[in-house]
């Protein structure tokens, strides 16, 4: 038995999966081994595995046997494995050291790159997997590295003829199951004559 996977989340008494046997006499079902620290319970006759307390991400998976005996005579009997899986939920948003920052960017530099955001998410697997992006790009006059989180100018700023500041907001999603969770950063950006 391979049931859908648990979220880490699942409270105790959540079912887990129903265990049958094609058998004419009534039967007595337990679990023999394999989950020595009692996260299962299974009820003895109709064979309906339910968790028995909070799940604890790093025990799992668990396989665990269970054994169908026939009520009248334990020496007939026979087992099945089981194999429970948890889900590492998305519990954690990307965040920045800093939601805001101030860096001063020359006029005339060509397309240079102008800071690296690093932001930090205590989830694991892809529910720690970060991408950058930019909110507002400013008519496309900044970009970012969305793997490494370097922000970039695309163009030279002209001090005399163009604004003098700029407010870039970035953000870091992660990749995030059920849904993706965001950080963001706002990025002061001056132009210096």
């Amino acid at each position: 038995y391979h049931p859908a996977p648990l979220s880490e989340k699942s409270p105790p008494d959540t079912f887990v999966v129903e265990i049958s046997v094609l058998y004419k006499l009534p039967v007595n079902y337990s679990i023999t081994s394999g989950d020595e620290k009692g996260y299962f319970i299974i009820h003895s006759s109709n064979g309906i595995i339910r968790t028995s307390k909070n799940l604890e991400l790093e025990d799992f998976p668990v396989n665990f046997k269970v054994r169908a005996t026939d009520s009248s005579n334990a020496a007939i009997f026979n087992e099945v494995e089981v194999n429970v899986e948890v889900i590492d939920e998305n519990n954690f948003p990307p965040v920045f050291p800093s939601s805001l920052l101030e860096e001063s960017l020359p006029e005339h530099s060509p397309a240079i790159q102008i800071v690296q955001l690093k932001a930090q998410d205590n989830d694991t697997g892809r529910n720690g997997f970060l991408t950058y992006g930019i909110l507002n790009g400013h008519g496309l006059k900044f970009r970012i590295n969305e793997t490494t989180g370097i922000l970039y100018s695309t163009a030279p700023f002209d001090y005399e003829e163009e604004p003098t500041e700029y407010q870039v907001v970035v953000y870091a999603e992660d990749d995030g199951i059920p849904e993706k969770k965001r950080g963001y950063c706002t990025v002061v950006i001056k132009i210096t004559d």
